[in-house]
């Protein structure tokens, strides 16, 4: 029942800007942001992934290119 009476009353006050923002900072204040070289490296590896899949795909669609012209000439 108590539970009911806080929801009814965050529902009834309506939505303050200012106590959402500090709980946003708050919020923020908890996360374990990571260090300048762990997302140099880690967007290093991502980028070399997408260029490595990139490049994969290209080969293929060269391959299936090539096969197609033999077969229909």
């Amino acid at each position: 029942m108590a539970k009911n009476n806080e929801a009814n009353q965050e529902t009834a006050s309506g939505f303050n800007p200012a106590e959402f923002f500090q709980e946003t900072k708050e919020e923020l204040a908890k996360v374990v942001w990571p260090s300048r070289q762990q997302v140099i490296s880690e967007s290093l590896a991502v980028l070399s992934m997408v260029a490595l899949i990139a490049s994969l795909i290209y080969f293929i669609d060269k391959f299936f290119g090539w096969a197609a012209t033999q077969v229909f000439g």
